[in-house]
């Protein structure tokens, strides 16, 4: 910490000073209670006191015409910007993008504005930061990456603003010139098949119980993004058995259903429900198994130890790089891509209409049209429930049960309704 060495009064609340660590003299004064300290630049006295002088009525200029700020490091600003984010997450009352922002701002804007002044971050900085980006991500991120991006950043300069410490005319303007959105990157049930197989030979491979239960429940995780469309996530993460329900249809048949209840989009459209495809029912089965003892309130996927975990992700994309399908031709795959699987196969299979299909998968006819226009042409009008694959004749096969399959089936429904009508979960 600096030392005072030497310090000269120009009235009571105001004064120059010396300190160990320069040979220029800096100044201190008030103005509406609050203690401002700037550098004169000078290291003779006399001009020190001229410019000490001249820095008072400058800043007593801009408080009288409300234009004077105290400039903070953009790691601060931003980290408050976060702090109240969180804030309105907890509550309830925040936006679910926020968690994107402030994953973006931690991994992007923080790391390399840090400790640059927020009202030095002009159109120089910004375009620096633009080449810097690049670099990091090895690609021009995409336009609906920079508008994510620029929203975040625009959080941090609303907070520096709604705190004096930047004039809303010094808010730079950002730039959203990336790269026109492609078509999405998914995969063919061949492939998902050959990704199931690669995760099931990982999980028998595992040297640790904890790697193991962990790539078990990306297996199961996966099944249900394929079979449901949902999103990995928000929206998956915070599923609970409760959130499981059975509807039985005067055929005898039961389908599977599940109510969204945290996301993207839930926020704005409130809780939707989804209809999960039969195939489900086999994993939905597995995990019953592994928590026997569930409740209602307990989550979907955890470890056995109730614990949770964010290594599905890695261990997903680390069965594509072994099965040599992470890259396709329209970008590189990821657990999300199993999403955009669902989508297009519904539409390749000509089962829903397209805005059934929106409201399934919690988004808009427009978003549909403008990433999988590619299926849409394909498109006619059938049921949501059902097995989609490309043949419906190998689909038929593959689920046809034996008589005492189907028996035992239909007693592991009883068993669940009658669990649900019990504990409020299958």
């Amino acid at each position: 910490m600096s030392k005072q060495l030497e310090r000269h009064n120009l009235s009571d609340e105001h004064y120059i000073y010396l300190q160990d660590n320069s040979k220029k003299w800096y100044t201190r004064f008030v103005l509406h209670g609050k203690w401002y300290a700037k550098a004169t630049k000078h290291t003779d006295k006399d001009k020190a006191i001229h410019a000490a002088h001249r820095l008072f009525i400058e800043h007593q200029i801009k408080a009288e015409n409300n234009t004077l700020t105290i400039s903070k490091r953009f790691r601060d600003v931003a980290e408050k910007a976060i702090q109240h984010m969180e804030t309105e997450l907890q509550r309830g009352t925040g936006k679910a993008v926020f968690n994107d922002y402030v994953g973006v701002l931690r991994r992007y804007h923080i790391p390399f504005f840090d400790r640059t002044y927020i009202t030095s971050v002009d159109a120089e900085k910004l375009r620096e930061f633009d080449t810097w980006r690049i670099n990091l991500m090895k690609k021009v991120p995409s336009k609906s990456t920079l508008l994510t991006h620029n929203a975040a950043m625009q959080m941090v300069f609303k907070e520096a603003v709604e705190n004096k410490w930047l004039l809303p005319m010094q808010v730079p303007s950002l730039s959203t010139n990336g790269v026109s959105h492609s078509r999405r990157a998914a995969f063919t049930p061949e492939e998902y098949e050959k990704i199931l197989e690669t995760l099931s030979d990982m999980e028998d491979n595992s040297r640790k119980q904890v790697t193991k239960d962990i790539r078990l429940l990306a297996y199961e995780y996966s099944e249900f993004v394929i079979y449901t469309g949902m999103r990995p996530g928000t929206e998956m993460d915070n599923l609970t058995w409760g959130d499981i329900h059975i509807e039985r249809h005067k055929s005898g048949v039961a389908t599977f259903y599940i109510t969204v209840r945290k996301g993207k989009t839930t926020l704005y459209t409130g809780t939707r429900e989804v209809v999960c495809k039969k195939p489900l029912q086999q994993s939905i089965y597995r995990l019953t198994q592994m928590f026997p003892n569930r409740k209602a309130t307990d989550l979907l996927f955890r470890l056995p130890d109730g614990s949770t975990t964010n290594e599905i992700s890695r261990h997903f994309k680390q069965a594509l790089q072994i099965s040599d399908l992470e890259q396709a031709s329209q970008g590189i795959r990821t657990l999300y891509s199993l999403r955009h699987s669902y989508i297009t196969w519904e539409l390749v299979a000509q089962t829903v209409p397209i805005d059934v299909l929106a409201r399934q998968c919690g988004t808009s006819i427009e978003m549909i049209e403008r990433h999988y226009s590619h299926a849409i042409p394909r498109m006619y009008s059938q049921q949501l429930s059902g097995v989609i694959l490309p043949k419906k004749e190998e689909v038929e096969k593959k689920w046809q049960y034996s008589d005492s399959v189907a028996e035992r089936w239909a007693k592991r429904y009883l068993q669940w309704e009658q669990n649900y009508k019990r504990r409020k979960c299958i």
